[in-house]
Formats: C-alpha cells, structure tokens, sequence
C-alpha cells in the first residue's frame, strides 16, 4: 500500500520486522535517489549512543542520501554498540547502492540490550535489490515505540513537498532536538541556508517540547533536500518547515506516555526569549503543574511557584506577573469561585493553555508538554517487561 503521506520526489525506502520485540514493523529505510543535501542535530547526551555518533560523521560534509532507523533498541551503552551500528550502516547503504558514510542511522528503545545480530543479518540480507518508493505513514509506524500511532505531517511550497516524520512520547527534554524526526523535501537548498534555518526551526519547535524533563540518549533530527522539484522562496519554505515541525510537536505532547491533554504554556513579557523560554520550561515541567492539569484544576498558586523558582531571574517581580489560564486571569486580579469554575472548564478540554506574562520587556516563547497521569508511571514501571 502506497503512503498516504505525500512523499517527495525522489526518495525511496523500505520498511519490515525485524523481530526485535513484536510482530510489528521495527526498521525502515529511506534514500534519496540523488545526492542530497543534509542538515541535522543530535543529544547532547554524555551517553549518546553509537548510531548517534555515526551519523554525526556521515552529516560532516552538509550531504547524505537517507537514513535507517532501527526501533525498540537503543543500541546504547553495550560493548558491541559501535561494531553493530556501523555493520547495520554498511549493510543498508550496500543494499541502496550508496556509499555508507551517505546514510544515518539511529535507534530507540531499550537502553543496555545488544542487537539481536543474527536476526539484524537474517532481515538486512533480504532486502530488496532496488528500493520502491518510499512509505512514510509505514516508515513513521515502523520507529514507534510506546506511541500510540504514527506521526506525519507534510506541507507545500511552489513545486516543492516538505514530508516529516516523528516518534517520540518519554524521555523527552531536547538538549538539541528531540527523539527521532526526519524532514525529507525535494526542495532545491543551499546547504548553509538549509541548515540556518533548520537550527531556527528546531529552537522553536523541537526544543520547546518536554513530557518528562530526561534528555533520550538517542535524540535524532535531520532534513534532507534533494533539489529535485527546483528552487524556493527561503522565507516560504521555513514558514511552511516551521508548520510542519510544530504539527508534530504538538502530535508528540498529546500523545506523551499516559498523557490525557496537550499542555501549551506561553510566556511573554520577559527580559528576552530564552529568559521566556526558561520560565516555560519550568512550569511545563512542574509535576504539581502537570497534575493540577491532569486534575482540571486551576490552582494558579502552582504556576506562580514554578515561575518564582526561576531564582536567578532576579528581574522578576512578582506584582507585574499575571497568569492566565485559557482566557481567564487568575493573578494579580484576586479568582473568584465564578473565575476558578471558568478556568477549570477550559481545563477540561484535550488542549489547556496557560499563560505567563512576566511585565519586563518583549521577550516571548511558547512551550508545550502534557498532562502527568498514572498512566506514565505504569507503562515505564513495566517498560522492559
């Protein structure tokens, strides 16, 4: 079945079961049929893991042809991690009939277990002698691990197609990007262009998400343009990469581990955008926050707290502070029962917006995150077992 998921020209993949774990896809691997510029950005975790490391050599140069995903092992912190990922590297970009160092590669899924090797060789050894056309929808569902679906989202510039794909619900505060998430376009892009304005979008999207504040060892984002539809507007085409980033993002806080609500917190006033950004952080991040979200419940005293332990920000005053839950003010203007009861309504809703404004500057930046439940506890009580 061909994807639904529009796919750019020239890009070809196959996806299947390895058998890591279940009987459902578990690999995939898309190439551009002609050289293609790259821009990428990776964990800055201390414990990255392997294929972390090979695919920041293979995106060195500003080019690569695609990229392979193994899912539901991280291949991370094992001895044979390095030996295994470079062997899976050369296996697929042999079958692509590219050159190794064009492909990244990356992995998700449980940290400390080695490849099943044999069945890694048993499945790469049958992959097909010419790759079809890609399948996103199937590529996307192939990288999931406790996702509940697969996420896409594609956009149009003149002649061109942006298609991204993501995966990802825990173990996620970007220090860099966020999970694994790919970006394929037929765009025609210089490469220093491509990746400005990558770097631009990630800041605003990727690294503006969290579900649990813990930094994967695994965090992979890269975009691929292979010219072939011909050359774009710069802006339109950041705007329209912008939108489909941001798409996901709100795919991936939605659809955190156990999460039941999409939690946006935009923070305005502030000495600055990372000054905003911060303060963000720290409320989307709060546990109390996160419950008090879960539970509807407007306590607005939790939000002043996770605003206020920004300790350092000396700059912030509490008297020019106002904190608004969807369009009700619930500080400085005292909440009445009538307040409260509107704002807990607001609450209810799949979508809870909270908003900070801090009464310094300009300074703006929008979080977003999800509600904490029972049900994150549960599923990474048992997350190996």
């Amino acid at each position: 079945m061909s994807s639904q998921t529009p796919v750019p020209a020239g890009f070809r993949g196959v996806a299947g079961n390895i058998g890591i774990k279940d009987p459902h896809d578990d690999f995939f691997a898309v190439v551009s049929e002609v050289p293609a510029h790259v821009s990428a950005v990776f964990t800055r975790s201390r414990f990255a893991g392997s294929s972390v490391v090979l695919s920041r050599r293979a995106v060195a140069d500003g080019r690569a042809r695609g990229v392979a995903v193994i899912a539901r092992n991280a291949n991370v912190a094992t001895m044979t991690g390095e030996a295994n990922a470079r062997e899976v590297q050369e296996r697929v970009a042999r079958a692509a009939g590219i050159e190794p160092e064009e492909l990244l590669i990356a992995s998700t899924g449980v940290i400390g277990v080695p490849y099943p090797m044999d069945r890694v060789r048993a499945f790469l050894d049958g992959l097909p002698a010419e790759f079809p056309p890609a399948d996103l929808d199937r590529s996307a569902a192939a990288m999931m691990t406790t996702d509940t679906g697969p996420k896409t989202a594609s956009a149009r510039v003149g002649e061109a197609t942006i298609t991204g794909i993501a995966k990802g619900v825990g173990m996620i505060e970007p220090n860099m990007a966020t999970m694994l998430a790919w970006f394929f376009t037929d765009a025609d892009l210089d490469q220093p262009a491509l990746d400005a304005m990558f770097r631009r979008v990630v800041d605003r999207t990727f690294n503006a998400l969290s579900i649990d504040t813990d930094t994967s060892t695994s965090d992979s984002a890269a975009i691929f343009a292979n010219g072939l539809a011909g050359g774009v507007d710069s802006d339109a085409f950041e705007s329209a990469l912008y939108d489909v980033a941001l798409a996901l993002v709100r795919k991936i806080a939605s659809d955190g581990e156990g999460a039941g609500k999409l939690l946006e917190v935009r923070v305005t006033g502030a000495r600055d955008d990372a000054q905003a950004k911060r303060v963000g952080k720290a409320v989307v991040n709060s546990p109390l926050v996160k419950t008090a979200v879960h539970g509807a419940d407007p306590n607005w005293g939790r939000v002043a707290m996770a605003v206020g332990k920004n300790d350092a920000e000396t700059d912030i005053v509490p008297e020019n502070v106002r904190i608004v839950f969807g369009d009700v003010e619930t500080y400085p203007t005292p909440a009445t029962g009538e307040t409260l009861a509107r704002a807990a309504e607001h609450m209810k809703g799949e979508e809870v917006v909270i908003s900070v404004d801090l009464g310094i500057a300009e300074g703006a930046f929008t979080v977003y995150g999800c509600d904490l439940t029972d049900g994150y506890i549960r599923i990474n009580a048992d997350y190996t077992t």
